[in-house]
């Protein structure tokens, strides 16, 4: 059996055994990426020589880093391309390292080195020489952020890795061209946000050169072979992908200013709350003034309200709501726009209030501000418009995410909320009136209690202009001073789970009666299994027919193709389509090959599954060498005196229908997996009236072995029919299942059936392709089929059904999106195997029954 090693003991075969291996697979990357390698050579040899831990020495960096000072005032005109060679930390070097050799690595699989340095050092020389510019601009005009940074000197290999990345894009497919564009720009922007360091901006000009360069060279390339390049829609799965993606790197942003040692972005002051560099009660209220913006008072206006973890909290799980809008918006569920909606405009508004771009509620109108206080209120200003356009962008794009919650648990979960709000405030203010005299840094009224309930269940980082009037001085003052904002947004959050995961309606009723009628119109080979139960069925509105499917996570996994008829290939399509409105990937699961050049069309990707082995009963005969395995079983067989019975299970006796059971469960027991299904019927299937079964009766009544045969229409008629059921009774003679095979297609040629499949053994075929050729779903699956061949032997049965000389027809899987590799596999695990357990399925991972 190919791709089974023999499992024998070997007691050398240590973990040094496999160095070798390691290393040659190491020889393989390095071959295969000669530009990336030395680049990660350099870097990793530079810090070594410098000193991981520091960086580089005073000396090195006044000659190597780049910067404002370097260029325009040291004339260092060199300081871009030797920059990007030198790390600041351990950390930042195994972060460079790490996504050299995946960011850079992929840019030069996908443009070949030569492309790929050029866009390396192009890009960053153009990044880093434009953001000088700008540097030189803003501190000619007095602009505070290039006075502010002028001094730094910078080290980043991620502006060049960041910029051969994003020219890269241009020679990817249509789906992961958009994604790394999108991405990278939108990481980019957040540094530059967050962190505001001149590297972040460098690194954001140096993709934007490298998306430019990218078009450029790729355009060059297809001049030269005369390929087109046309535009690809998105489809409703990637908008969804990519606006989670996008709420997500927006939500976990703050974590960029939180990680940045200086933080010079409009969005950063949310990284001072981990300070402990805290004043003392009271000290700035009297110090500083609202709007009195000043570097030491907005800093000390904010540590000033920190007092243990809860206002972390109230910092940190308003983005978490976000994250879990995310996962809602990836599903394509409604209630996740709008929950994110939600959270983006009340930051907006916050910001705008709070950062004075609006003025508080009966407050005196804000004093203009002019020269440095009107340009920190533009930077400021960012904060509103960011959460501002998400929101505007979530509502307008909401057509991408059809599917409703149930408005009664919608209902609840607003109920819930707004109880929960003013339950909490009214705690809040009731625990302040009774500790009114003592239990803050000075006497409260009620006024003022009712003045500042509602910043306990909003981010510090939005207080930072708003001058404490009191702060809590007894325990129990500070644990509701502190923390009813904490219990407000972790009940947002868990109340929005169950919501989040409501799933549609995915069946009616009538809808198994009207797919078993429009069975009989045709279909494939296993169209039959669409009766099974676990499937559900769409409806063509255009043509009168149907698809089963099942969805497993966010899968929806076929069970084979359209049945019921003609149908044309837009029955694909359209199914694709109600599949991306409800949130799930399409996955055409053992379809007909000759469906290939449809999903190569819609941009899919196609990969065989398995083999159909057909026979063709009219043309049945069993002479010449390659047959006498097969007359060999069946001679043995009549001098046993077994005989051949075609029937129903309706039919069968209950001694006989007994047996069945117990042969089955013996069969059963001899794994350690549960019995299969999605594609592999049990006993139960059996019990179908249209299902025929063919048994191996001995003299004494004991049945020997028994198959079961699914009947395939065309116009109402049986027209073939697809073995699906096998099992024999153990220490039952060799040779019996291809005594049942052969006397099952000898009753089909006397029927005058025109088919006989002897179905596809799951995840195993002849055409697999080389390893260094095989696809990452191909290795999936590979690896599927290689942990279930000891159990079940699906490479065997292959083996057993080429004795009977078939065609072999192979069956293919189609899938729009490569991300969801992974959650294929597993859909594919879970419907082979529904009832596994953690311990059988770790057996299955270490390959063995």
């Amino acid at each position: 059996m190919s791709g089974i090693a023999p499992q024998t003991t070997r007691t050398g075969d240590t973990g040094l055994g496999r160095i070798p291996g390691a290393l040659n697979w190491i020889a393989r990357l390095v071959a295969g990426r000669p530009f990336t390698s030395s680049v990660v050579v350099a870097i990793l040899t530079l810090a070594l020589v410098m000193g991981p831990l520091h960086g580089p020495s005073a000396r090195v960096r006044a000659w190597a880093g780049t910067g404002f000072e370097p260029i325009v005032e040291g004339g260092r005109w060199w300081t871009p391309v030797t920059s990007i060679f030198f790390t600041n930390s351990l950390v930042e070097l195994l972060t460079v390292l790490f996504l050299a050799v995946l960011l850079l690595g992929w840019a030069e699989h996908l443009m070949g080195s030569a492309r790929t340095a050029i866009a390396f050092f192009a890009t960053t020389i153009v990044g880093t020489f434009a953001g000088v510019g700008l540097q030189a601009l803003g501190a000619r005009g007095g602009e505070m952020w290039a006075h502010g940074v002028i001094e730094l000197i910078t080290f980043d290999p991620l502006t060049a890795i960041g910029g051969a990345i994003a020219a890269g894009s241009a020679f990817a497919g249509a789906l992961w061209r958009r994604r790394i564009r999108v991405l990278t720009v939108l990481v980019s922007v957040m540094f530059v946000l967050y962190s505001g360091q001149p590297s972040d901006l460098y690194r954001l000009l140096a993709v934007l050169a490298g998306l430019g360069l990218g078009s450029l060279l790729h355009g060059a390339r297809l001049k030269h072979v005369g390929a087109p390049r046309t535009w690809i829609r998105s489809s409703h799965h990637e908008v969804r992908v990519l606006l989670a993606s996008t709420v997500v790197i927006t939500a976990l942003g703050p974590v960029i200013a939180l990680l940045s040692s200086s933080r010079f972005g409009p969005l950063a002051p949310i990284g001072m709350l981990f300070t402990n560099d805290v004043p003392a009660p009271g000290e700035v209220v009297d110090r500083c003034q609202a709007f009195a913006v000043t570097q030491a008072c907005v800093r000390d206006i904010t540590l000033e309200r920190i007092n243990g973890l809860g206002p972390i909290l109230v910092s940190v799980l308003p983005l978490l709501v976000l994250v879990v809008a995310a996962y809602g918006l990836l599903r394509g569920r409604r209630f996740g726009v709008w929950l994110a909606v939600a959270v983006n405009l009340l930051l907006s508004a916050l910001s705008a209030v709070y950062f004075g771009l609006l003025p508080l509620p009966g407050s005196a109108a804000s004093p203009r501000l002019s020269g440095r206080y009107a340009e920190l209120t533009v930077d400021l200003a960012i904060s509103a418009v960011l959460p501002l356009v998400i929101a505007v962008v979530l509502i307008a794009m909401r057509r991408h995410f059809p599917v409703q919650a149930d408005p009664a648990r919608v209902r609840r979960y607003v109920f819930t909320v707004v109880i929960a709000g003013l339950s909490l405030a009214a705690l809040y203010v009731l625990v302040g009136w009774l500790l009114r005299e003592t239990g803050f840094t000075r006497p409260v009224g009620l006024d003022d209690l009712l003045n500042d309930v509602f910043e306990r269940f909003i981010p510090v980082s939005f207080l930072r202009r708003e001058p404490a009037g009191y702060l809590p001085t007894s325990p129990l003052g500070t644990i509701v001073y502190h923390n009813v904002g904490t219990v407000f947004w972790l009940i947002v959050i868990g109340a929005a789970i169950p919501v989040m995961r409501d799933d549609a309606t995915r069946n009616r009723g009538g809808d198994a009666a009207r797919a078993r009628r429009l069975l009989g119109g045709g279909g494939d080979a296993i169209s039959f299994m669409s009766t099974w139960p676990g499937n559900s069925y769409w409806f063509d509105p255009v043509d009168d027919v149907a698809v089963a499917y099942r969805v497993i996570g966010r899968i929806a996994l076929t069970t084979g193709g359209p049945f019921g008829g003609a149908s044309g290939h837009d029955t694909l399509g359209r199914f694709a389509r109600f599949c991306d409105d409800n949130g799930w990937v399409p996955v055409f699961y053992s379809i007909d090959d000759d469906t290939t050049a449809r999903f190569q069309s819609m941009g899919w990707e196609t990969m065989v599954v398995a083999e159909e082995t057909v026979l063709r009963p009219q043309e049945w005969q069993m002479t010449g060498k390659k047959w006498q395995d097969v007359r060999s079983s069946i001679n043995r067989a009549q001098r046993a005196g077994i005989r051949a019975e075609w029937t129903t299970y309706a039919d069968l006796s209950l001694a006989t229908a007994i047996q069945l059971s117990d042969i089955s469960e013996q069969w059963i027991a001899e794994k350690d997996l549960p019995e299969m299904g999605f594609t592999l019927g049990g006993i139960d299937e059996l019990r179908d009236p249209s299902v025929r079964l063919m048994l191996a009766i001995g003299e004494d009544g004991r049945v020997e072995g028994v198959t079961s045969w699914l009947p395939r229409y065309r116009d109402g008629a049986v027209v073939g029919w697809t073995l699906d059921f096998m099992r024999r009774r153990p220490g039952s003679i060799n040779g019996v299942m291809e005594f049942l095979i052969a006397e099952a297609a000898i009753r089909m040629r006397d029927d005058g059936i025109e088919t006989m499949s002897l179905s596809a053994a799951p995840l195993a075929h002849t055409s697999r392709a080389g390893v260094g050729d095989r696809s990452a779903m191909d290795r999936v699956l590979g690896f599927i089929s290689s942990s279930l061949e000891p159990v079940y032997g699906f490479r065997s049965l292959l083996a057993f059904k080429r004795k009977f000389q078939p065609e072999y027809h192979p069956l293919i899987m189609a899938f729009p999106d490569p991300v969801a590799l992974p959650a294929i596999g597993v859909a594919l695990v879970r419907a082979y195997l529904p009832g596994i357990s953690m311990r059988q399925a770790a057996s299955l991972a270490r390959g063995r029954g």
